[in-house]
């Protein structure tokens, strides 16, 4: 329906905007003889629609200046049905509506109604493009999938983060006692090295200033960096560059 009503509006700008007769003479004024009408009006309206629909193409929704897309789209598109209403009621003397105001208000009214309409609507809530099933982590010992962002290291088993290194680690792993003695030194810590994990769950991502409100999702099926230890908790880095704390790190699965 949004589609539907831009397309219609976009057309309507191309009508006459008023027509006049007068001492057997008539004409009209079109919508882009003022180019505050055709692009802060028609146009306006258009524009937010592209941006309803963008937003819900989109797996997760974009922000502007702090506001959602479909916000921003919306506002346009209510302010383009407010002027046009106003600019059908209070028409110049001598002059008559045109055809693309009269089809430009109804085209921006049903417009801003369905943009209105789409978050309170159930049926219109849904994504236009889908969101691609998540693949569920693989268990312990086996072999990664490919998820999305991982860095596609091929034979290396994944382990739960915290569990003790196996047969083969990497430089840091800690050696075996020797045979007879008494119980060894324990090792130093070794310095972290960012690795790829992904989640068993889905589980919020906080801003590392300490606000409460979480600026992110990590959701399982995707790979994501960990770039930082902090204590318990890590610095994780999701696949669009925002970085943040990850503070339940339990069952989480290292790539």
């Amino acid at each position: 329906m949004v589609i539907g009503a831009a397309v219609l509006l976009f057309i309507a700008s191309f009508l006459d905007l008023y027509s006049y007769s007068a001492a057997g003479y008539s004409g009209s004024q079109g919508v882009w003889d003022n180019l505050g009408t055709g692009l802060g009006t028609y146009m306006g309206a258009v524009i937010g629609a592209v941006l309803i629909v963008l937003n819900r193409c989109l797996p997760q929704p974009r922000k502007v200046l702090g506001l959602d897309l479909g916000v921003v789209g919306t506002a346009f598109t209510i302010l383009s049905a407010w002027t046009l209403f106003w600019t059908l009621v209070d028409v110049p003397s001598g002059l008559s509506a045109g055809a693309g105001l009269v089809l430009g208000f109804i085209a921006a009214l049903v417009l801003a109604g369905a943009a209105v309409a789409g978050p309170l609507v159930p049926a219109l809530q849904g994504a236009l493009v889908p969101a691609p099933k998540p693949v569920a982590p693989s268990p312990y010992g086996a072999q990664p999938s490919a998820g999305y962002g991982y860095p596609g290291a091929q034979g290396a088993p994944q382990q739960p983060y915290g569990a003790q290194p196996q047969q083969g680690q990497p430089y840091g792993s800690p050696q075996p006692a020797p045979a007879g003695g008494a119980a060894p030194q324990q090792a130093a810590p070794a310095d972290f090295s960012p690795f790829w994990f992904a989640v068993p769950v889905t589980r919020p991502l906080f801003a590392e200033d300490g606000s409460p409100a979480p600026i992110a999702e990590l959701a399982p099926g995707t790979w994501y960096l960990a770039v930082e230890q902090r204590g318990a908790t890590l610095i994780a880095q999701t696949q669009d560059g925002r970085r943040g704390v990850l503070q339940d790190t339990s069952g989480i699965q290292r790539g």
